[in-house]
């Protein structure tokens, strides 16, 4: 395993981290429960390996996440960095962040959490309640008395809103974000924050499972001989030297030894191939039939029509071969009783509101009817 600076923590940190939200479960009767018979070993395992960072959260796993992790690492808790979060919509009150803290580390039956992030953080949650609730003191409380050794946040927010956080909550040592081969807006923050000596962990590598099917992606940006789709995505997210750790979602013994050996070589992608891929994404999107930058400015559709997801089902289907979840993706945009994927296509009256506000100048209703068609 190899292993890097974490920002200015002090730490070295594996490059590959475990992302325990996926770890196996057991559901009777509409209980849930973690197989624990399972998920221990493929934890102690990826420790035997040389993963030296567990991410967990409060809710991951119905609950139960933390209890399993804490039991697994027992064995050689001082040896590795355990990271938590405060789920920011539990946040009410002050008196909130030491309550869930020390929840957390009863759960985890540990005496101190290494890396403690404000979950989901935005400009809202940070100005309403990190900032207006008083929580960055709290924050700094829990660390005078050894509670927590760093704080950190993850973050669903616009990329700038980044710069935002960091410079007004100055004791964060890390962040927790999203960035793959499929999504790379916070690119430009990563070296942002590397600049400043914070450490940065990405989470997503394979984008949510988006990069976890079948393709000849491999093939596609580098020329090479085709390897695994995952792997291309791991690969890319360690080839950035921004990158401190990638954290993967293992679920499986076999997935923890093929990461780990990822991890484990001193170059998983160069830096050459790295820009390489990079620049044939954008160059494969471009020459698609249908070019949508996903800008969102034809939103909001007034029949409720997501026209960026609909778009993108075109994309990952006819420009980067991920077919299988293109369909199920596809799927859910037509279920009409799926109120989170809006409108289905059909319910298109061509309005022309969207025509107007395309910057691409794409004729929208058209392109709307044949993607339809495709699926």
């Amino acid at each position: 395993m190899k292993y890097v600076d974490f920002g200015k923590t002090g730490v070295k940190i594996s490059r590959l981290g475990y992302g325990c939200m996926r770890v196996p479960e057991i559901e009777e009767n509409g209980v849930w429960s973690i197989d624990e018979d399972r998920a221990i070993p493929m934890l102690r395992r990826a420790y035997e390996l040389g993963v030296n960072y567990f991410d967990s959260a409060i809710m991951y796993s119905h609950g139960n996440n933390q209890k399993t992790l804490g039991k697994a690492v027992k064995p050689f808790r001082e040896k590795i960095y355990l990271s938590t979060k405060i789920p920011m919509w539990e946040v009410n009150e002050t008196a909130d962040f030491r309550r869930i803290l020390e929840d957390s580390l009863t759960k985890l039956d540990t005496d101190y959490i290494d890396f403690y992030h404000f979950h989901g953080l935005n400009q809202k949650s940070f100005d309403e309640k990190t900032v207006g609730l008083g929580l960055l003191k709290e924050a700094q409380r829990a660390m005078d008395e050894g509670l927590v050794r760093h704080m950190s946040f993850s973050f669903h927010d616009k990329p700038e809103v980044i710069r935002h956080i960091v410079e007004r909550g100055e004791f964060f040592e890390s962040v927790l974000l999203q960035y793959n081969l499929l999504d790379r807006a916070n690119e430009e923050m990563i070296a942002w924050l590397a600049e400043r000596g914070l450490g940065v962990v990405v989470m997503g590598p394979v984008a949510g499972g988006r990069l976890a099917a079948p393709s000849d992606l491999y093939q596609k940006l580098l020329g090479k001989e085709s390897r695994s789709t995952p792997e291309l995505a791991l690969r890319f997210v360690l080839g950035n030297k921004n990158v401190s750790c990638a954290l993967s979602g293992m679920s499986s013994l076999e997935m923890v030894e093929e990461n780990a050996a990822i991890a484990s070589e001193d170059e998983p992608m160069s830096a050459a191939d790295h820009k390489k891929a990079s620049e044939m994404m954008e160059e494969i999107k471009k020459f698609s039939d249908l070019y949508c930058t996903g800008c969102s400015y034809c939103m909001p559709c007034p029949m409720g029509i997501n026209i960026p997801a609909v778009f993108n089902c075109h994309t990952y289907k006819n420009v980067y071969g991920l077919t299988e979840h293109a369909e199920k993706m596809y799927a859910r945009i037509r279920d009409i009783e799926n109120e989170k994927a809006g409108a289905p296509v059909t319910a298109c009256v061509e309005c022309s509101a969207c025509l107007e506000k395309c910057p691409q100048k794409i004729d929208i209703p058209t392109k709307l009817k044949e993607v339809d068609a495709q699926f």
